[in-house]
């Protein structure tokens, strides 16, 4: 455990953020050699593969969910010097992940067919889609054993391992994407099934390493099998912290699911160069992210503590540092956006549309790391319904104006760019101004006193 309630408090937000940009590079750099490969196989292989992945959304809104709760818990547990809770916490967290684990491979299975009939341009991009769904779920469904244990190392302070682990992974994953998607070395190529494949095998490994670094290493939060006995009251508390967290992602995969639905009529090439371009987009976000990943462990324990002003100085130094991050990305993105895009395709209609997404969209990335930012405050303070409602704000004023304008004349793929620009401005704004008022009343005078931040006593019975 690394108590983060004294110190300097950049010190501490840089030593947070870069174990985690680290790992969150070699995911993106994953990312990259899966889609080059991928990307050789035709644009049907791109746009099939971009419209599957976005059931990643539905995966990454309940591994939220779990993460934001158990991390948060932990952490203002941590905060209070609570060992027993965070251990509580933790152990509950395990059983949750293993009936998501259940539930998301029973689901996923069930509407991979129906899903892409829906978002393929055509029936070769649904065929890719399909195919790759049912051998990349198994991943999906691992993630939920690393989101828990990877979080409530987060809440303790610790981050390196999970660096580790994912650095391992994403190696494994990397080196197989070749020889399952290309059959380099076997002659035996399995096109998109193996990219499904290389992720699966790579998440069993990843989730091997944590649970025996769990075993082997971890002293604070352990496995502890008597606690893994459903506890309703627990699990209630951590749903009213990950559904609004989780929430988040379902809404934007809503949003993603819309794009790619309103697009399907320019065809595959379209398609293909939204998901280039939303991969690229993704990877340069990287440093943003992983600030916005650290600030909850960072600003949570504080918050446990009772240490108010250091919280208010990680809202301060992570924006300023988030804005200072996405300055550069926009204005990498203006100046090199046909290079980013060729470098995963050769194919002028993809180059095209992938590089007038990345200059459009990223006049709001300074946005977007506000809303980085704020999500990641919410979490601290212990409430994350008000980072929904900013969510909801963009998906009212961006999938009903964006259908509406598909069915006028002289609809072009630019009015969907801009139209994302001005509903992410929007959410931005509300996300701060919600903020303000959630610190207002949780770090003002009257937040000095009363019950610990969860709102029920540290030394609560667990029955």
């Amino acid at each position: 455990m690394k108590d983060l309630t004294h110190g300097p408090v950049f010190r501490h937000l840089v030593a947070l953020s870069l174990p985690i940009a680290i790992g969150m590079l070699l995911q993106t750099l994953y990312f990259l050699v899966d889609l080059y490969f991928v990307s050789a196989l035709g644009d049907a292989a791109i746009a099939g593969v971009s419209a599957a992945g976005n059931v990643m959304f539905v995966a990454f809104a309940l591994t939220q969910a779990l993460s934001v709760s158990t991390g948060t818990l932990v952490s203002h547990a941590v905060g209070r010097k609570d060992r027993g809770e965070a251990n509580h916490v933790f152990n509950q967290s395990v059983v949750l992940a293993a009936l998501l684990a259940a539930a998301m491979l029973a689901g996923g299975n069930a509407i991979a067919g129906r899903y892409m009939a829906v978002m393929g341009a055509d029936e070769a991009t649904r065929a890719a889609g399909i195919t790759y769904l049912r051998w990349f779920l198994p991943s999906l469904a691992l993630q939920f054993a690393v989101a828990s244990m990877g979080a409530a190392l987060r809440g303790t302070g610790i981050v390196k391992p999970s660096m580790v682990v994912q650095m391992l992974g994403v190696l494994l994953n990397a080196a197989l994407a070749p020889v399952l998607i290309a059959g380099w070395g076997s002659g035996h190529p399995l096109g998109v099934a193996g990219a499904g494949l290389a992720s699966s095998i790579a998440a069993a490994a990843s989730v091997v390493l944590l649970t025996v670094y769990f075993v082997r290493l971890e002293k604070y939060v352990q496995f502890h099998p008597s606690q893994w006995r459903p506890r309703l009251a627990t699990w209630m508390r951590m749903l009213d912290l990950g559904v609004p967290a989780g929430g988040e992602f379902a809404l934007m995969g809503i949003i993603i699911g819309a794009i790619y639905w309103i697009i399907r009529d320019f065809g595959a090439a379209a398609q293909a160069g939204l998901g280039i371009g939303s991969r690229v987009m993704q990877s340069i976000f990287l440093p943003a992210m992983a600030v916005a990943f650290a600030v909850p462990a960072l600003a949570g324990q504080n918050f446990g503590a009772r240490h108010f002003a250091r919280v208010r100085e990680v809202f301060r130094v992570a924006t300023a540092a988030n804005t200072a991050i996405m300055v550069v990305v926009t204005l990498a993105c203006q100046w090199v956006a046909e290079p980013l895009i060729r470098a995963f395709t050769h194919d002028p209609a993809v180059i095209e549309v992938g590089a007038t997404y990345l200059r459009i969209i990223s006049w709001n990335f300074v946005a977007v790391g506000l809303v980085f930012t704020c999500s990641a405050m919410f979490q601290s303070l212990g409430n994350t319904w008000p980072s929904l409602l900013s969510k909801a704000v963009r998906l009212i004023t961006f999938v009903a104006p964006a259908v509406w304008l598909s069915h006028t004349a002289g609809f072009a793929l630019e009015d969907v760019w801009l139209l994302s620009v001005g509903s992410v401005l929007l959410e931005a704004l509300t996300s701060y101004t919600l903020l303000r008022i959630e610190m207002r009343g949780r770090l003002g005078p009257a937040a000095a006193v009363g019950n610990p931040p969860d709102g029920i006593p540290a030394t609560r019975a667990r029955s």
